[in-house]
């Protein structure tokens, strides 16, 4: 589950591995630019470059949804920059439900880590794998990265060091998960 740039690196990650990615959900299509054409979410994008099944719900709470969703018979759900769930959703799985998070957690919960990190000035973040609970960035955490900060380091410049180190790292998440299993 998960929507920008920075999740697209996980997703096409865990295509790369002997997991089966049984579906993505994502934002629905928006309408952009001058012409407001709907423009789709790069994890939409990608998933439909390797034939993976797309849902877009409007409420995650719908019963269609849910439904649709717990028809996928998923072990596993990976979140990678999405809304928070309801408990519906991320208790779903036998497996449960991981985040990627783009800081050092119990750090800079919620949203903008990445951000926050760079205007309090840090000299070093990183990233956290954890289990979702019914409180935002709170849950067990699985694994952390750190990554040094460099003084002229920009937040993009930053994003894509982390999204980079964050793909590997669900993968190692889902790794340790399944041998746990």
């Amino acid at each position: 589950m998960g929507t920008p740039d920075f999740a697209v690196a996980s997703l096409s990650a865990l295509v790369e591995t002997e997991h089966k990615v049984v579906g993505v959900i994502t934002a629905p299509d928006k309408p952009a630019g001058r012409g407001q054409k709907l423009r789709l979410s790069p994890v939409k994008t990608a998933a439909l470059i390797n034939d993976i099944p797309v849902f877009q719900p409007l409420k995650l709470k719908d019963p269609d949804f849910l439904e649709q969703l717990s028809n996928l018979q998923a072990d596993l759900f990976v979140v990678v920059a999405f809304r928070m769930l309801p408990k519906q959703v991320w208790a779903m799985p036998p497996l449960g439900t991981f985040n990627l998070h783009a800081s050092l957690l119990p750090q800079y919960r919620g949203a903008a880590p990445i951000n926050w990190a760079i205007i309090k000035g840090e000299v070093e973040t990183g990233i956290t794998t954890f289990f979702l609970n019914e409180q935002i960035d709170t849950g067990h955490i699985l694994f952390q990265e750190r990554t040094a900060i460099g003084a002229d380091m920009t937040a993009g410049e930053l994003h894509d060091i982390l999204m980079e180190k964050g793909s590997q790292l669900v993968v190692t998440t889902v790794d340790s998960i399944r041998k746990q299993s």
